[in-house]
């Protein structure tokens, strides 16, 4: 599914991603600033997170509850500078969680991402829209 797409639709893209997501494990590609995090906070309050969510840059990852007591981890891998550290906070565990899994700067990661995934790119436009398209790696 490929999509332009306003900040104003945020909410819609943010369904249709949960809608299509045939995995909990969700990457995130696109350059800085390019709406990755905004688009991921979105999802979590769409899956009923109250917590606002905020990017785990410096933490690598943070956890949120929904209201029906589901887990959901958002990591941040930008600030990473091996996949050691990744290895270091237990990644497999996480990724063996059954939880949702949102994961920005997954290339930093790569050998230890799950082989089945959802892909998020988003591009940004010169009009100051994004164009995003979702794919599934399996």
């Amino acid at each position: 599914m490929t999509q332009n797409y306003s900040l104003d639709k945020l909410p819609e893209i943010a369904s249709k991603i949960i809608e299509h997501a045939t995995h909990k494990t969700i990457l995130f590609n696109g350059k800085m600033g390019a709406g990755k995090t905004t688009l991921i906070k979105e999802i979590v309050k769409q899956l009923g997170v109250e917590d606002v969510a905020n990017s785990p840059t410096f933490s690598l990852v943070n956890e949120y509850f929904s209201k029906n007591n589901d887990l959901i981890y958002h990591f941040d891998f930008y600030r990473i500078n091996s996949e050691e550290e990744a290895y270091d906070i237990g990644i497999e565990d996480y990724f063996d969680s059954d939880a949702w899994c949102f994961i920005e700067w997954g290339e930093k990661v790569e050998n230890l991402l799950p082989l089945e995934s959802v892909i998020v790119t988003i591009t940004i436009n010169d009009n100051e829209q994004r164009t995003i398209e979702i794919t599934t790696d399996e």
